[in-house]
């Protein structure tokens, strides 16, 4: 009996080993040589001695079974793909990467943080979430973690400042919770062929009085938008515009992914609005939210995030094609690459892989697009120092749930993925950056000519202005749902703008109660404050030096400025 005890012992014992019984330095020579090669920030020597430390560091955890989670974009299909398959390789720890709905991801999320069950082992969130994780204290401080318990298990040439998202994701506590693994910017879209055909030029200043070109502000855009919508080009009718208008979950990204904020919603300041955020959301000085309405010092229902809301479904109506009204986030995303819209002010770069395809209607033969990508237009109520468009920065999220083992195992792989010697290939797959060093590499040089101004504007000294929801906000998953139900109202005809923000904020401000109530967030949670009229929080605002809640403009149409596409670009390399 015991001869069988031994022997089937045994047996178990190299079964156990044979998933990682050639894992090591041939297979990761084997992945440089395949699948890097020569794009990668660091030289092949420095290339080997990453993958040696991850090699070493992932021994004890050899064999191991670790299940990661993220959203379906292309640069996760990537990494669950070919990544995860080579990390095992290299390592022997076994990843199954999942790719699921954004949606869903946020529901897996919240039910590990409620039960406690530990249902993955690392998540990739947006960065959005930093003010729920810094508040409930559920996800492990990177920080803290790095310093401690995962010593042994962080890369020493993980580089944190080479992370040019990173501030995204660090809380009022100074300390970082998630790391950045993708992130894109909502940026304005235009036909670059359209906008300097010389007849196009010409008929345009002949009625604006103007020349056409990047609009800097929100009239031009609409002076714009008017001008083309209707208009022939090459036997085809065209439109000045593209948006969508379906009451549905993705209508909510439209706006908290910082429509308001390029309206001139909040206060000054970056990455976001301070004590006002680009929700509209304030906080104390303790960083606790005190309101989301105006009555409390808030501006979710003030003039500027209002005047955003009527802009949104004026131009929708008029100037987008009229499907269009009835369409969601992703029915809406392939439509510019058809070669019928002009301009689209909120466009996603992580759309710009599927839109410079060889064959489209927006691409050149010689393979560089007939469109560019540049800096979002601003409304009427923003100020300079304000933030000016939204930056989804996808992060490797570890809750406290997951045992310390299995942590450690998944935060090998985060740093694996977002690694120097991966980053590069894995950018030029779903061009989705997150390293400096990736972008200052010599092959996005060489690329940036077919991408349409991607390269340039993350190169670019505006890049700063662009950011994700910040800390103001406390229970993400929460509030977030609230937008696309209020201005879904709006969107249908069924609420004005201001009727739809009102009901908005005052939904806000109801969970922030509730949390106030229960105490669940400690001193950091919120604390509301009492009530007053715009004009008494307009002057506060003013008094402290600040801005939000802003007073209604009369003339919200103000001169509209346009600039050169090609001066743009030169003025960033000066």
């Amino acid at each position: 009996m015991r001869l069988k005890i031994l022997t089937s012992t045994s047996v178990i014992a190299l079964l156990l080993g044979a998933s990682n019984a050639f894992a090591g330095m041939d297979e990761a020579k084997a992945f440089l040589d395949t699948e890097i090669k020569d794009q990668s920030a660091l030289d092949r020597a420095a290339q080997e001695a990453e993958m040696q430390w991850f090699i070493d560091a992932a021994k004890p955890f050899a064999g191991m079974d670790i299940k990661v989670v993220s959203e379906t974009i292309t640069t996760h299909e990537y990494e669950s793909k070919t990544l995860a398959k080579a990390f095992t390789d290299i390592t022997g720890i076994k990843i199954t990467h999942d790719l699921i709905g954004e949606g869903d991801v946020i529901e897996k999320l919240q039910t590990q943080m409620q039960s406690g069950e530990n249902i993955y082992d690392a998540y990739v969130n947006d960065s959005d979430l930093i003010g729920t994780h810094w508040r409930y204290q559920q996800a492990r401080s990177l920080t803290d973690w790095m310093a401690n318990e995962g010593k042994d298990v962080t890369n020493p040439g993980l580089d944190l400042a080479d992370f040019i998202g990173s501030k995204f994701t660090t809380a009022p506590d100074g300390k970082l919770y998630q790391l950045p693994d993708q992130q894109f910017a909502n940026l304005y879209w235009f036909r670059y062929d359209w906008f300097n055909d010389e007849k196009n030029k010409a008929d345009f200043k002949a009625k604006y009085g103007y020349d056409l070109g990047v609009p800097v502000n929100w009239s031009a855009y609409e002076d714009i938008a008017a001008f083309f919508t209707g208009r022939d080009i090459n036997g085809q009718k065209v439109y000045g515009h593209m948006d969508y208008g379906k009451k549905d979950p993705s209508l909510g990204w439209r706006f908290t992914d910082a429509w308001l904020s390029m309206a001139g919603n909040g206060d000054k300041g970056l990455p976001n609005g301070l004590p006002v955020d680009e929700w509209g959301i304030k906080v104390n000085d303790k960083s606790q939210p005190v309101g989301s309405c105006v009555a409390r010092g808030g501006d979710t229902n003030g003039p500027a995030s209002v005047y955003s809301i009527v802009k949104y479904l004026d131009w929708l109506k008029a100037y987008a094609p009229p499907e269009a009204q009835g369409m969601t986030f992703s029915e809406s995303g392939p439509v510019p690459a058809q070669g019928a819209i002009a301009q689209q002010i909120f466009w996603y770069t992580a759309f710009t892989a599927d839109m410079v395809k060889p064959g489209l209607p927006v691409m050149n033969e010689d393979g560089t697009p007939k469109w560019r990508m540049a800096p979002s237009p601003h409304g009427v109520y923003w100020k300079d120092g304000m933030k000016l468009g939204y930056q989804d920065v996808g992060s490797w999220t570890i809750l406290k749930s997951t045992p310390e083992d299995r942590a450690k195992a998944a935060w090998l792989y985060a740093q694996f993925v977002t690694s120097k010697t991966v980053d590069t290939k894995k950018s030029h797959v779903g061009l989705t950056f997150v390293r400096q060093s990736t972008l200052d590499h010599k092959s996005f040089t060489d690329r940036a000519p077919q991408l349409g101004g991607l390269i340039e504007f993350y190169r670019s000294p505006a890049r700063v202005q662009w950011s994700p929801t910040g800390t103001n906000v406390p229970d993400y998953p929460k509030l977030a749902q609230l937008w696309w139900q209020a201005i879904g109202d709006a969107s249908s005809g069924a609420k004005t703008a201001q009727e739809a923000m009102d009901s908005l904020c005052a939904e806000q401000e109801k969970v922030m109660e509730r949390l106030e109530r229960a105490g669940i967030q400690g001193d950091i949670g919120p604390k509301m404050a009492e009530e007053h009229d715009l004009a008494y929080w307009n002057a506060e605002a003013v008094k402290a030096g600040n801005l939000a809640p802003q007073l209604k403009i009369e003339n919200e149409k103000e001169k509209p400025i346009t600039v050169n596409y090609d001066e743009l670009v030169k003025s960033w390399s000066k």
